[in-house]
């Protein structure tokens, strides 16, 4: 009763010093978000195309009113792996400040017992002592049985334990952060490759259909040259552009493989035909006529790789005050308690259980590491320079980001123009070719008019379906640099429940699993104290 009393007593001191030790001073200097350079609005603001009110773009591939895009996007959030193992890492982030918290409450507490037999010898210092005084000769036999509970705890007076755990949590949230990085980059390739994929389907209609407009010029011109009515030259003129247009259809056909085999991967599939998930109207995404931007400074709430980069810089600027605690002594508290008995004289092993065979140790200590020659101070200096390098990367990655945006949304527009344009040149290409053949029936033009107005209008319509490609790849990429898509993981756990299972059965993850444990809320701040994750 009374080891169970004792217990409780020290447990109750243990916390109410953590309780004390969490309103203790912290050495180092507090985060604060550096200033950027934001622009007040995006250079392309004033186009009317360009919506300036702010928008979340949780599921922006739904502007182009695809279902089959929709349906693919969302397989590949199950079912990616990368973003997987961007998931994982999470997890080990977490379980990263689980080890920090721990690390704050006493550090060593040790359960430890023995049975030992001693035998002196006849020639030690203690017989030749004993022989001395007349007592004999004095080698004996012991055993000795023992049980002791020790703890140590490094208290955390200048904060070195808190700040450790700060860290830990900024670098959570960051790879939080990098999670819906790799979601954004994720649901842009996905959107990309799909693009891509119908582009080329569409360029390769066009190269076929061409191809059975020029046959049917190359059955002609035979006609006519057996007719003598045209030249052999014709003949062969009309089979050169044949034959080039069908060398195309090869090279747009293992670009079609090539982007299925991405988009499989994307999928978390072997490359295939995807012929089953593809099945749908083969049109090139159409993007909508207006697109809502918002305003640059929504890159720093929005951008998932903006808040990762903050928060890393948050995470070093806590590993200051952690180098800087070591240039301090650090006060600990020691004690022991436990057991022990010998055999020796009318002791018994079994005396053990007795309160008489208690012993115990305790009290305060310090160490201080003077005269380390500078390698203390100089790590403080090598964090501080992390420090500075990552507030650094944050506004640079904020400068990079609105020039992602600018790239896109300029491409976006430019890509527009140009397709009406090449729409132009293809109307008037098909019309000529028309023209061409009315008039080489007529007698009135040579057949190089023909074959020259078919390779225009071939080259015309497949730069087309390019440029109408592009803009929707323009219009991805305008996403991506806006941040969207990351959202779709808000309320949802990062791990499939087959991989939950499967790390559950091969380690204790305790409550970590759940997404309550490691998905922070990101308008909270993190609590001073935290109780230990076992």
């Amino acid at each position: 009763m009374r080891l169970l009393e004792w217990h409780r007593h020290f447990w109750s001191i243990l916390l109410g010093v953590a309780m004390l030790l969490s309103a203790c001073m912290k050495v180092g200097p507090d985060y604060a978000r550096p200033q950027t350079a934001l622009s007040q609005d995006w250079l392309e603001s004033r186009d009317e195309r360009i919506n300036t009110k702010s928008a979340e773009y949780r599921t922006w591939w739904q502007v182009f009113n695809d279902p089959v895009l929709d349906r693919i996007v969302d397989r590949a959030y199950h079912q990616n792996l990368s973003l997987k193992i961007a998931a994982v890492r999470v997890l080990e982030a977490r379980a990263r400040l689980g080890i920090a918290v721990g690390n704050f409450y006493p550090q060593t507490q040790q359960a430890t017992g023995s049975v030992l037999f001693n035998q002196t010898s006849e020639r030690s210092s203690l017989a030749r002592a004993s022989q001395a005084a007349g007592q004999g000769d004095t080698a004996f036999q012991i055993w000795q049985d023992q049980i002791n509970l020790s703890a140590t705890w490094e208290l955390d007076f200048w904060g070195r334990f808190r700040r450790a755990i700060e860290s830990a949590d900024a670098g959570l949230r960051a790879t939080l952060a990098d999670y819906d990085s790799a979601l954004v980059s994720l649901t842009a390739d996905v959107a990309n490759s799909y693009v891509q994929i119908r582009t080329l389907q569409r360029r390769l209609d066009i190269a076929r259909q061409n191809l059975e407009t020029q046959k049917e010029s190359l059955r002609l011109a035979e006609a006519r040259f057996k007719g003598g009515t045209t030249s052999e030259r014709d003949v062969e003129q009309a089979r050169t552009i044949l034959f080039n247009t069908r060398a195309t259809i090869p090279t747009l056909e293992a670009q079609l493989q090539q982007a299925k085999d991405a988009l499989s991967v994307l999928l978390g599939l072997p490359p295939s035909d995807l012929t089953s998930i593809l099945d749908g109207a083969a049109d090139i995404p159409v993007p909508p006529p207006q697109v809502a931007v918002g305003i640059p400074a929504d890159l720093l709430r929005r951008r998932p790789d903006v808040r990762s980069a903050e928060l890393q810089a948050a995470a070093q600027c806590a590993q200051i005050g952690v180098a800087k605690a070591e240039l301090l002594p650090a006060f600990s508290l020691t004690g022991s308690f436990g057991f022990l008995s010998t055999d020796l004289g009318t002791f018994r092993l079994s005396d053990i259980a007795d309160w008489r065979a208690r012993q115990a140790t305790a009290g305060p200590s310090f160490q201080w590491n003077i005269l380390n020659y500078g390698r203390i101070t100089n790590n403080v200096r090598l964090q501080d320079a992390r420090f500075q390098q990552l507030l650094l990367t944050y506004q640079n990655t904020v400068l990079q980001a609105q020039q992602q945006v600018e790239d896109a949304l300029a491409g976006y527009l430019r890509a527009q123009e140009n397709a009406e344009y090449l729409a132009q040149s293809a109307g008037a290409a098909k019309r000529s070719l028309d023209l061409a053949f009315i008039q080489y029936r007529e007698g009135s033009t040579d057949f190089t008019t023909v074959l020259s107005a078919q390779q225009a209008l071939l080259t015309a319509q497949d730069s087309l379906a390019t440029a109408m490609g592009t803009i929707s790849a323009n219009l991805v990429g305008l996403y991506r640099a806006l941040g969207g898509g990351w959202q779709i993981r808000e309320g949802q756990d990062l791990l499939s429940p087959e991989l939950r299972e499967v790390m559950a059965k091969r380690t204790h993850w305790g409550k970590l699993l759940s997404p309550a444990a490691y998905l922070p809320p990101d308008a909270e701040p993190a609590p001073a104290l935290r109780p230990p994750d076992w």
